[in-house]
């Protein structure tokens, strides 16, 4: 069903900005002259400038509002933007170019979807992340679901993290772990995490990579074929080299992560460097080709660092840890997706925010699969009418 929100922006509760929340027009984004009052010429973490040698400079502002578990963002040509949403019966928020919210909510069945991804014709693919049961459902434009893919390797499948469609149309789901309770494979010897790969109309999916450190996010790069993954408690980045007929081959290591960094998002740019958002520190890192970090952006609380790494030296860690944010604006910062008309915003899914803020970024976003794809029935609807299709 169709849920509509307040027509109003959240201002980001909080945030310091320099510029808030500037409008784009519904196909382009085009800049606003909208400005907010404030007395700092930059957005500042824990008194140090949000300031990186690539030239990021401030959080331009937040959109959305009262957003449920915003985990992930999809970025549409349509300036529509679309997060998990986990009122009710669990389903997908729109938000508009003006920052109101609709919620689609899933009808006749409850889903906690965590990665998400848009279909042609807007529907919504979902990974459904449940306690003991996970599984890929659509969701249509009128709540309506089905199940796509509920096996792996012709067993039931463990709750997913992930689904992404690649230019082929296969389906790329990530499975963190299999251990129950999930938080008992939040460790540095976590392997239980797996890829798996569906082609178009099968409802069962086949594993392609596993011994994974807590499987995330996962980037497709068709053009190079290259498939790389983040392993959230093993805190590395692994590339692999992708087949045509999808398999994955020659696992390698592109980097490690230190102290306070858990990898999380992941998202792709147009030089070839992959953008790393880490929960718990409220980071955002660039790894380049050749494997070097740069940290872009830092909310990190460092007595909040501190604690939830010793206990993950100490094999503690533990929902508290990741269910506290102590940043000043990124909450649990867990995704990061590209767009605007020159692709170079990013607007940052946090796992505890209620808003999604965006910043400017110097090296443009590789578009995704999803992003030019016919709305259909969602542009259609009622609550959606005045958007191009």
């Amino acid at each position: 069903m169709l849920v509509p929100g307040r027509n109003r922006r959240d201002r980001g509760r909080g945030c310091s900005v320099a510029l808030f929340a500037r409008l784009w027009d519904t196909r382009l984004h085009r800049k606003q002259s909208q400005s907010a009052s404030t007395t700092d010429a930059s957005f500042i973490f824990n008194d140090r400038p949000a300031m990186t040698p690539l030239g990021l400079g401030a959080i331009e502002g937040t959109i959305g509002h009262g957003l449920k578990r915003p985990e992930c963002v999809l970025t549409h040509v349509s300036g529509l933007l679309f997060v998990p949403d986990w009122h009710g019966n669990g389903g997908v928020a729109v938000i508009r170019p003006d920052g109101s919210v609709i919620r689609i909510e899933c009808s006749g069945m409850c889903l906690r979807p965590n990665g998400i991804a848009l279909e042609d014709g807007g529907t919504f693919l979902l990974a459904h992340l449940g306690d003991t049961r996970g599984g890929i459902y659509r969701l249509h434009a009128d709540g309506a679901v089905d199940c796509v893919v509920d096996r792996v390797n012709g067993k039931p499948m463990p709750p997913a993290n992930f689904v992404v469609v690649d230019a082929q149309g296969r389906l790329w789901i990530t499975v963190s772990t299999t251990v129950r309770p999930r938080a008992d494979d939040y460790r540095a010897t976590a392997c239980s995490g797996f890829i798996a790969v569906a082609e178009p109309g099968d409802t069962s999916a086949r594993i392609v990579a596993d011994g994974l450190g807590y499987a995330n996010e996962c980037v497709v790069d068709s053009a190079a074929k290259r498939v790389f993954v983040n392993e959230t408690f093993a805190r590395r980045l692994t590339g692999f080299h992708l087949a045509d007929d999808g398999s994955l081959h020659d696992r390698s290591l592109v980097t490690t992560f230190g102290t306070g960094i858990y990898p999380d998002g992941l998202a792709l740019d147009a030089a070839g460097g992959l953008l790393v958002t880490s929960i718990v520190s409220n980071r955002v890192l660039r790894v380049d080709p050749e494997g070097q970090v740069t940290t872009l952006l830092d909310d990190s609380d460092d007595a909040h660092v501190a604690w939830a790494e010793a206990a993950y030296q100490s094999d503690a860690l533990g929902r508290p840890h990741l269910d506290t944010a102590k940043s000043r604006c990124l909450k649990n910062v867990s995704n990061l997706a590209f767009g605007g008309d020159d692709m170079r915003s990013a607007w940052l899914g946090n796992l505890l925010g209620d808003s999604l803020p965006w910043v400017r970024l110097d090296v443009p976003g590789v578009p995704m699969t999803h992003h030019g794809v016919a709305l259909g029935l969602l542009a259609d609807s009622c609550a959606l009418a005045d958007l191009p299709r």
